[in-house]
């Protein structure tokens, strides 16, 4: 083992043994970065997996599926090198009636992700499902008038309960898969949505050091947006979540709750700002109650907040040139030494906790890939479609991303535990990426990132991610 790998591994125990966490944590499997760098897959191709056309018929039933693999080689500062491949097979069906007034909806996802001995974070090979992913049916009040009765009515009441993604604002506090009961009440040109909703329960929770096996959180919230405006579209919400997840008390953590019980309040718009110039900004405070590490009796009292604004201009030229940069910011507590987001090893005194923690999500890089929590993170892109009169390559898309990072409380902890030292500069990453759209029913991508580490590391060595993957619809 060389002498840049010992200090890494070395910098992430004495994070765990300082905190006092060890044993709590022990059965922490995968790291803020790699569950960012999975989200950042299914994003990659959710819009065209969910893309489903109107109904128009009085019965109508479609299916089909998809097949996916994906190889990652990547560095994440404790082994210099990890290899796995991650096989996905989808399956779906959708049944319509009466031109769309009740929709059914199901998906079933299957996994196999495949290190290569030794690269696991716990089994080398891991099987997952056949699992739901998404299943839900919905009612369109508007498109039930017509087909019943020949009525076209100028406002409209949606009703869907079931599992989907689910999204306030632009996804920044809330952008995850719920099982929930969800309605939406269209009137003039504003748009109501509320939402009841939970956890589906082996999706990863923030909190690694409580050690459950099942995630427990419920939500309930309402959004409002408006409609009425030519060029924007403003929006606000209030958003409740509440912990139910058990406790597992462990020796280290006898005297330990866990409840994370948060509030957010939230206001923003998207739209344009002139012709190309695309926008999205919204604004979020958090309150609620937390407990301290080590904390039993008496609950902290959440004072957080965060934004996020980007910018996006889109050149009139052949090749569908584009330009954009963004700013994202998620508040930090300085008590918080060893976990941005734990109970154990979290916020070490005072009843007051400042830490943001959401359940939403944005890109922020492939191979930092931090959690939005105590930072700083501004960002500047660009894509080009390079081909765009030739026929094979014309949806041959590249781009880049650059990133600098820095924290909030430089003396406090992001999600990669090894930004130990006592500064507030985390560094800065480079990404390219290229998606190409071979035909109607088969697509790849590659994307590359390189992770530049600042004074908040010990260990300066850069850290690299290649992703290749395809993707075959039938």
């Amino acid at each position: 083992m060389n002498t840049q790998h010992l200090v890494r591994t070395g910098g992430l125990v004495a994070v765990f043994l300082l905190g006092g966490a060890a044993p709590a944590m022990a059965q922490r499997v995968e790291p803020d970065a790699f569950l960012n760098q999975q989200r950042s897959i299914e994003e990659l191709i959710r819009a065209e997996r969910d893309k489903l056309g109107p109904l128009t018929e009085d019965v109508e039933v479609d299916y089909g599926g998809f097949y996916s693999l994906f190889t990652f080689l990547y560095d994440d500062g404790v082994n210099s090198s990890r290899t796995f491949r991650r096989h996905d097979l989808r399956v779906w069906t959708r049944l319509g009636f009466q031109s769309g007034a009740h929709e059914i909806y199901a998906r079933g996802r299957l996994s196999f992700i495949d290190f290569n001995s030794g690269d696991q974070f716990d089994n080398e090979d891991d099987v997952e499902g056949m699992n739901l992913e998404r299943g839900y049916y919905k009612f369109d009040l508007a498109r039930a008038m017509v087909a019943y009765g020949g009525e076209r009515i100028d406002y409209n009441l949606e009703f869907k309960i079931g599992r989907d993604l689910t999204e306030f604002g632009t996804g920044y506090v809330l952008s995850t898969p719920l099982d929930q009961l969800w309605l939406r009440a269209s009137v003039a040109d504003f748009h109501i949505t509320g939402l009841l909703g939970k956890t589906i329960g082996s999706s990863q929770d923030f909190d690694f050091s409580r050690g459950a096996q099942r995630t427990r959180r419920s939500f309930a919230g309402v959004e409002a947006r408006y409609q009425g405006f030519e060029r924007h579209e403003p929006f606000a919400y209030v958003l409740w979540q509440r912990d139910h997840s058990r406790d597992v008390r462990r020796p280290a953590a006898a005297r330990q709750r866990f409840d994370y019980d948060s509030f957010y309040a939230g206001i923003g718009s998207t739209g344009e700002i002139v012709s190309n110039l695309s926008y999205s900004a919204e604004f979020v405070a958090e309150t609620g109650e937390s407990y301290s590490t080590g904390a039993f009796a008496r609950k902290n009292n959440i004072a957080a907040w965060a934004w996020d604004m980007q910018l996006e201009y889109l050149f009139d030229s052949t090749g569908k040139p584009r330009v954009g940069v963004g700013y994202m910011f998620a508040s930090g507590d300085s008590d918080r030494l060893f976990s941005p987001t734990s109970t154990v090893g979290g916020n070490s005194r005072g009843f007051k906790d400042s830490s943001f923690i959401g359940f939403g999500y944005r890109d922020t890089g492939l191979s930092f890939a931090p959690t939005l929590s105590n930072v700083h993170i501004w960002r500047a892109g660009a894509s080009v479609h390079p081909f765009p009169d030739h026929e094979a390559l014309d949806h041959f898309e590249v781009g880049t991303n650059w990133f600098l990072y820095n924290k909030h409380q430089a003396h406090a902890a992001v999600s990669d535990p090894l930004a130990t030292t006592r500064s507030g500069y985390l560094g800065w990453e480079m990404d390219y990426y290229a998606n190409w759209s071979i035909s109607s029913d088969l697509a790849a991508t590659a994307r590359y990132g390189v992770f530049f580490p600042g004074d908040a590391f010990a260990d300066q060595t850069t850290r690299t991610y290649l992703l290749l993957g395809l993707t075959w619809n039938f």
